[in-house]
């Protein structure tokens, strides 16, 4: 299955009778894989785009083209991720399915792996899958959980380590800000689990770029930004809940974009890239989105079955 490139940023969806506004994001699709294009390479772009020939465009904040905020001095250390965030996160949120119904809000038959690009060892390992097994806790790691219709608390358990909750599953994920090697504990990678080990970064967009409309928007604070997470180390699990599998070997990268709506409210959109050299033949790309709920009354602690 193919599908010409195409651009979404704000697509009106009727939800118990009122519009809403979701930001899904800007990406290709192409067979089963969809290339990401991220507000930042979209603000790039439209920079070059509109610098005349012959000339340098100017740096993005953000894209790497700046080596500080200002002049004649060193940079200071950059502050904590909580203090440092140009986006708030946290939050109760509910989501809202809007994509694949069909696999997400029920149990697909053994065997159905339509759209997710498994190659023929991981066609084998998904059809070893048996109804009786509808439920385990390999649906709900990091690879699967976030497509899972639910609930999720996200808070600060330090300055440097985002906190996910989950009431489907009752799962918990630790994002943490810094450099890889100093994540590892006491110098050792830790054991694996189906969470995984997340190195989290905030990618900043520029403060004039409207990330929506993808232009200019005059000068300006900081407007927008988003959260990138990659996860390794991790425990073999389940990309659907009918034994689709990922590997120990995946790597997972997901980006979280936040944005407001005056009609809609709030809501986050999760773009998520799995790249597993044992199971799939290419990327297999998703996205989600939540909506944020005033507080947690609706929140319902779940949990998965254990092997």
């Amino acid at each position: 299955m193919s599908a010409r490139g195409r651009a979404m940023r704000i697509t009106p969806l009727a939800a118990t009778g009122l519009a809403v506004v979701v930001f899904v994001g800007l990406y290709v699709v192409s067979g089963f894989s969809r290339t990401v294009t991220t507000p930042l390479l979209a603000a790039q772009r439209a920079s070059q785009a509109s610098t005349p020939e012959g000339q340098t465009p100017p740096a993005v904040p953000g894209g790497g083209g700046g080596r500080g905020r200002g002049r004649g001095g060193p940079v200071g250390p950059p502050p904590p991720a909580r203090q440092g965030a140009p986006v708030d996160l946290t939050g109760n949120w509910v989501s809202v399915v809007t994509e694949d119904w069909q696999w997400r809000m029920r149990t697909a038959a053994k065997g159905d792996t339509t759209s997710v690009p498994l190659n023929g060892e991981g066609t084998r390992v998904a059809n070893m899958w048996d109804p009786s097994m509808d439920g385990r806790c390999e649906a709900y790691g990091v690879g699967g959980l976030m497509r899972m219709p639910g609930r999720l608390k996200i808070s600060w358990q330090d300055d440097n380590t985002l906190k996910i909750e989950s009431d489907a599953g009752q799962q918990t994920r630790l994002l943490r800000f810094g450099p890889a090697a100093s994540i590892a504990q006491g110098g050792t990678v830790p054991a694996r689990t189906l969470q995984g080990t997340s190195v989290a970064e905030w990618v900043r967009g520029a403060g004039a770029f409207d990330a929506f409309l993808e232009r200019g928007a005059g000068a300006g604070p900081p407007r927008w930004g988003e959260l990138k997470v990659t996860t390794t180390n991790i425990l073999p699990g389940w990309l659907r809940r009918n034994g689709v599998p990922y590997s120990q070997n995946a790597s997972i990268t997901e980006y979280f974009i936040r944005f407001t709506n005056p009609t809609a409210g709030d809501w986050f959109v999760v773009t998520t890239v799995v790249d597993d050299p044992t199971y799939l033949a290419q990327q297999f790309v998703t996205s989600a989105n939540w909506k944020k709920e005033p507080n947690d009354s609706k929140w319902n602690p779940t949990p998965c079955k254990a092997s």
